[in-house]
């Protein structure tokens, strides 16, 4: 825990932040690496030095003069032994600790040396040892990140020394990384090496600067080769620098959007490793999915291969698995997805709609759907169901074929259906006859050339009317006030798990949905318990909703001995349940007060952190 460290913005691992300095530094960032040994003017960040070279008292009276002349305006980096990672911890000896003589000279903000299998101190800052090492080993780059990462306070900031470059700033703060420096981007510059965020160029290699900062705008590459190597240099480094700083500045507005993701698929590009990294990052799956919001309020766009293993897309697919139970119908009915969502208002499903008339009340449907699998049309509105867009080609590779049929399969291998229709054509087909065959299921198929042709709709509704009809169908079906009351049971149980069961248990009355898709709202009685928010397709729970959900122990926030008003910051929390992740409904719980709001951070980060908001309060219900 630290009071000179502020999180403002999060998505995912990555997230700005303030160093508390002076002047403050926003991150994630580049500190200025030959700032760091300015001991006679330091700048917000100071490095006291080496216990390789100082000894105790002389780095003891090192830090006491900078104190004197910044007070506690400067973060001093301890002086620190540092070895490569590659030495194995056995083989490193007695590594020398820098430790105070007690008169409070490293009073202030601070930063240590962290590396694996060491003792982890109380700092403001991080710095992770000889992790430039790691550069082009995503594997065992993940593997040091991961591990540090859990062993320190979720508040503190984190610093990766000589490892960033613009095209690798995004993946670094993506990944969780806080600071970093401009240590490549001046060694680069020394080497004739000009840094774009899409990668580097020799000087030699260019005809014209793809820049317009201030060094690229008065020269060009022919004007600057014929210059003196120092000057050369020097230019160089400037301009280097500015690229960083610039990508860093580029990556706290997509961290704001909420689309950092996105914009690493494609900038993971660049180089194998750090495609390999976002790969890696991505079936370390806890790492990341404890600190990806519940939902964005911005659009989720899978382009990319990659795009079928964020943690959102498997998510969704995880918890239709785990946590959703379909209506109690004897008819699935398989459909493609649509390009505008919820795929009910588009033109295609109002067409299968209509077609279907009176017999929709017997029929389940179910779309198929790449990248997120399947999705039961109960969820249509839930996130990210209704806020992904994908680049629509008619061909489907070999992976989302395998990815999407694994969904369907897993469904169809849970459920039994009497009957099961599909009005699919080209890939959707594909997936169905394949999953068909391997479960040894007959599917009947309606689609001609044309989904919504007058012979293939006529073909739909003659398939299930003659399904309804026949002798021995039970027609088990759902009224229209049955069939809201399943679309908000699916997003209950979706969301809040074993703890949905409390809202629809008819303990306290039997529950009603009243209003018009998609503003449907829980009722008992005249008691309200939730309402469903249309923007993401989740529910906010009333506090009376959230005095049932309470019964599970889940998504639930313990308080200590006070009413809040307004936002729970970290250190009011006492106990928060480790499955919450940011944006999730919670309900908040102490002596005397019951809230129910969204978490502004996980569950895990509550308990440890010892600033910021953790709960954004939107009812209080004194008790």
């Amino acid at each position: 825990m630290t009071q000179y460290f502020e999180v403002e913005n999060r998505d995912g691992a990555a997230r700005i932040g303030k160093l508390l300095l002076s002047p403050e530094l926003r991150t994630p960032c580049a500190l200025h690496t030959a700032a760091l040994g300015n001991l006679e003017n330091p700048g917000p960040v100071v490095d006291a030095g080496s216990l390789w070279t100082g000894s105790q008292e002389e780095l003891q009276e090192r830090i006491k003069k900078i104190r004197e002349k910044t007070g506690k305006g400067t973060l001093v980096i301890l002086p620190h032994q540092a070895y490569p990672p590659a030495i194995p911890a056995e083989s490193l000896g007695k590594v020398k600790t820098f430790t105070s003589d007690g008169n409070n000279e490293i009073d202030g903000p601070a930063g240590s040396l962290l590396r694996i299998g060491g003792e982890v101190q109380k700092s403001d800052l991080y710095i992770i040892e000889g992790i430039g090492t790691l550069e082009n080993n995503a594997r065992r780059f993940l593997e040091t990140l991961i591990d540090l990462k859990n062993r320190i306070p979720p508040d503190t900031a984190l610093y990766a020394p000589n490892l960033a470059l613009p095209e690798n700033a995004a993946m670094l703060a993506y990944m969780g990384i806080d600071v970093t420096d401009d240590t490549r981007a001046e060694i680069a510059a020394y080497s004739d090496v000009y840094l774009t965020a899409a990668g580097s160029f020799y000087l030699d290699s260019l005809t014209e600067f793809p820049c317009r900062c201030r060094v690229c705008a008065s020269t060009t590459p022919a004007e600057l080769r014929t210059l003196p190597k120092a000057e050369r240099a020097k230019l160089l480094a400037a301009h280097n620098r500015d690229a960083l700083d610039a990508e860093f500045s580029l990556v706290r507005e997509k961290i704001r959007a909420g689309n950092l993701r996105e914009y690493v698929e494609g900038q993971c590009r660049v180089r194998p490793w750090l495609t390999a990294l976002l790969r890696l990052g991505d079936f370390e799956y806890s790492y990341l999915e404890e600190r990806v919001p519940a939902f964005r309020q911005n659009q989720l766009l899978a382009d990319t291969s990659e795009s079928l293993s964020r943690i959102e897309v498997v998510r969704f697919a995880q918890r239709i698995r785990e946590r959703y139970t379909p209506p109690d119908l004897d008819i699935l009915l398989l459909l493609p997805c649509a390009a505008r969502k919820p795929y009910s208002t588009s033109q295609s499903h109002q067409k299968f709609i209509l077609t279907l008339g009176k017999y929709r009340k017997f029929v389940h449907e179910v779309i198929i759907t790449s990248p997120l699998g399947i999705v039961p049309r109960e969820l249509e509105l839930t996130y990210p169901a209704a806020h992904y867009d994908t680049a629509v080609t008619g061909h489907w590779d070999e992976e989302e074929k395998a990815w999407v049929s694994g969904c369907l399969e897993d469904y169809l291998s849970k459920y039994n259906y009497k009957a099961i229709v599909a009005h699919v054509e080209g890939a959707y087909r594909e997936i169905c006859e394949r999953v068909a065959r391997k479960l040894g299921i007959e599917i009947v198929y309606t689609a001609g050339e044309s989904l919504t042709s007058y012979e293939s709709l006529s073909s739909l509704k003659n398939t299930v009317e003659s399904i309804c009809t026949s002798e021995g169908f039970n027609r088990k079906s759902q009224n229209a006030e049955e069939e809201k009351k399943n679309f908000v049971k699916a997003v209950a149980s979706y969301q809040f798990g074993e703890g949905a069961k409390y809202l629809f248990s008819g303990e306290v009355g039997t529950p009603v949905v009243k209003g018009r898709f998609p503003k449907y709202q829980l009722f008992v009685g005249k008691k309200q318990l939730a309402t469903l928010i249309p923007q993401y397709g989740m529910l906010a729970l009333s506090p009376e909703g959230g005095e049932l959900v309470l019964k599970s122990e889940k998504y639930v926030v313990k308080i200590d001995d006070f009413v809040p008003r307004g936002s729970i910051l970290a250190p009011g929390v006492l106990e928060a349940d480790h499955g919450i992740r940011p944006n999730d409904e919670v309900i908040v719980l102490g002596k005397r007060a019951l809230c129910v709001g969204r978490a502004a951070m996980s569950g895990k980060e509550m308990e440890k952190s010892g600033r910021g908001v953790a709960v954004d309060v939107r009812h209080v219900k004194k008790l």
